[in-house]
């Protein structure tokens, strides 16, 4: 067949067979192996997609694989881990039906947005004629017909679209796959599928659904930028890496890692690039920010120049822009400018395996005093005799300690192998995994703390598991979740079992939201509506048996009663073949970590008849002046 005859053939399909089996032709290559770029997908099928998508999914549910969610939020959920373990390079799409099972999807979308990772939603929209109208679970807009549910997702997609005509398909869903595979832009995808519009035929042209092999664009830094940050660099006598979510993103590891050594500059982490270096590695300093470590926030705040390298430079990292002096330089490596430039930083825009070799070839030769590194080393030892004592079960006069987070923490952390892989999020254990967790093996940590969303850590888990499953089916993936969390959202342990996607959770049980009751204590108030004894419309508190409730979604289970068992449950989890839940009581006052954190800005009260707010008021605001404004 000639060039010309093929461009001119065609083939007649639905709008959702032709979203389907182009899908199937989208290719990715990574480490110089090609796979496919698609996943598959989690679906909840309703009136709004199973007559048509559902149709066009049956043919293909060798090469998509369609996972059955049992909440749209989850499945949601589930696909940002799933695009997390493969570093942005692999996604998952979405289906909903119309209506309440699109909006759903909403917390999700928004899950991915903050975190920028990219998922496909393929969702369920009205009928474009308005024949029907008003059709059932439609929104309705009386001056804006066109107005509906599915416009709601354009503030949390990095690309959205309507199909409202077969041939809008050709344009929107490259555009789709080039912002999810975007360096800069990376992010969910919405497409609404109006109902009548994904049956309508099309002919369309052969060559677009030909095989396509994708690639991560890598762009390169510019020259001036490089100069102009390698000129602060060399100047410095306090330097410090911040290593960001992005480093791995970039598959930069190897290449922070060489220039961090080359040049003996110590090495702090975000929650997100928690896992850039090992534990054990000497320049590793520890998390800086609000859930950090004294190490890496004492060295923060009296470094001159910062490398930030891939970190979107959250409040939680930079402790509401007081855990740097007034007066640092930063220096933003990163392929979106809009993180590059922040608060005046030296913007090197550009991939960050590409700007760490260029911006070490522009500083050959220069070392970080070493004193300064010394010193650093130095924190960082304090910092792990610390947390081998707040893990401990025993307090330094011998007693024991009530259980908490950190031990459990602790126990899970000296079992575990290298590669197994720890999710959590929301609630008090990011900030407890942060500050304690030692990483055994790069990459193997999610703290979803971008959006920070309950009800990601069991979901998520599963999503990570499906991933993990493909190339790692030997190691664990293991969920730290609270009582509070795993109420907003369970479904899915049922999921990970009904599918084989094995699941080590370990539920800790703290009476309630006890992280936020932390912190309404913290700001001079009484303990209100967070611990289940503390609503007021409760008049008998009682704790629920989630061990029971988690057996009845077949998972095997056990409840421990402190730390010792909990090391004897998880043995037993690890060498069992399904999903597994150990269930222990945590402390609600005791046992929080409580060094290593920075100032956090949060809204206080300044007139209250409660002297203790008051006091809190001024506590806070006295820190404000070391805030950067923006200068």
């Amino acid at each position: 067949m000639s060039q010309g005859s093929q461009a001119s053939e065609t083939i007649t399909l639905t709008v959702a067979q032709a979203i389907v089996r182009y899908l199937t032709a989208q290719f990715i290559e990574i480490d110089g192996q090609k796979t496919r770029l698609c996943g598959g997908g989690f679906g909840i099928f309703g009136h709004g997609n199973v007559p048509c998508l559902g149709e066009a999914l049956y043919d293909v549910q060798d090469i998509l694989p369609l996972y059955r969610g049992q909440n749209e939020q989850s499945m949601g959920f589930a696909a940002a881990a799933y695009a997390k373990y493969h570093l942005r390079q692999r996604f998952m799409f979405c289906t909903a039906s119309a209506g309440p099972g699109t909006a759903n999807l909403l917390t999700a979308a928004a899950l991915a947005h903050a975190n920028r990772l990219p998922m496909l939603m393929l969702c369920g929209d009205t009928f474009l004629t308005r024949l029907p109208d008003p059709v059932l679970q439609q929104l309705e807009h009386y001056g804006n017909p066109a107005l509906g549910l599915n416009d709601a997702f354009k503030a949390v997609s990095r690309y959205w679209d309507r199909i409202t005509h077969p041939a809008q398909i050709l344009q929107s869903l490259p555009a789709a796959i080039a912002t999810m595979l975007d360096p800069a832009d990376c992010g969910p995808a919405f497409l609404g599928l109006p109902q009548d519009v994904q049956g309508w035929t099309y002919d369309y042209p052969v060559a677009f659904f030909e095989e396509t092999t994708h690639r991560i664009r890598r762009q390169s830094p510019d020259v001036a930028e490089v100069t102009d940050a390698a000129a602060a660099l060399k100047g410095a006598q306090r330097p410090v890496i911040l290593a960001g979510g992005g480093v791995q993103y970039s598959r930069a590891v190897a290449e922070l890692t060489a220039f961090a050594e080359a040049h003996n500059i110590p090495v702090i982490e975000s929650i997100a690039g928690r896992a850039n270096l090992v534990a054990t590695h000497p320049l590793n300093i520890g998390p800086v920010g609000v859930t950090g470590s004294n190490s890496a926030n004492t060295i923060a705040e009296q470094a001159d120049v910062i490398l930030s390298v891939g970190c979107r430079l959250q409040d939680f990292t930079t402790g509401s822009w007081t855990a740097f002096a007034l007066d640092a330089q930063i220096i933003g490596l990163n392929a979106a400018r809009h993180d590059a430039g922040k608060h005046r930083s030296l913007p090197v825009v550009g991939d960050a395996k590409l700007g760490l070799k260029a911006l070490g070839a522009a500083i050959s030769g220069y070392t970080a005093p070493t004193a300064w590194t010394d010193s650093a080393k130095a924190e960082r030892a304090k910092w792990d005799a610390y947390v081998a004592d707040n893990v401990s079960t025993t307090a330094t006069d011998g007693s024991n300690r009530p259980n908490s987070y950190a031990q459990a923490i602790g126990v899970v952390n000296a079992l575990c192998n290298p590669r197994d892989r720890v999710v959590t999020a929301a609630g008090g254990l990011p900030a407890e995994v942060a500050a304690n967790w030692r990483t055994l093996d790069i990459g193997t940590v999610d703290v979803e703390f971008g959006f920070s969303c309950m009800g990601y850590e069991i979901a998520g888990g599963w999503g990570a598991r499906i991933a993990q499953s493909e190339n790692e089916p030997d190691a664990e993936t293991i969920v730290f979740v609270g009582d509070g969390s795993y109420l907003l959202m369970n479904s899915d342990i049922y999921s990970s079992v009904l599918t084989g996607k094995k699941l080590i959770l370990l539920v800790l049980d703290n009476g309630g939201f006890a992280v936020i009751n932390k912190l309404q204590n913290n700001m001079g108030q009484e303990s209100f509506n967070n611990l289940i004894a503390d609503c007021p419309t409760v008049p008998e508190p009682f704790n629920v048996d989630f061990a029971a409730h988690a057996a009845s979604m077949g998972a095997l289970v056990e409840r421990v009663d402190n730390p010792a068992e909990l090391g004897e449950a998880f043995e037993r989890a690890k060498a069992a073949n399904s999903t597994s839940v150990i269930v222990m009581n945590v402390d609600a006052y005791e046992g929080w970590t409580k060094e290593g954190h920075t100032w956090w800005e949060v809204g206080t009260p300044f007139v209250s008849n409660k002297p203790n707010v008051r006091v809190a008021n001024a506590e806070v605001e006295s820190a404000r002046d070391r805030q950067r404004k923006g200068v």
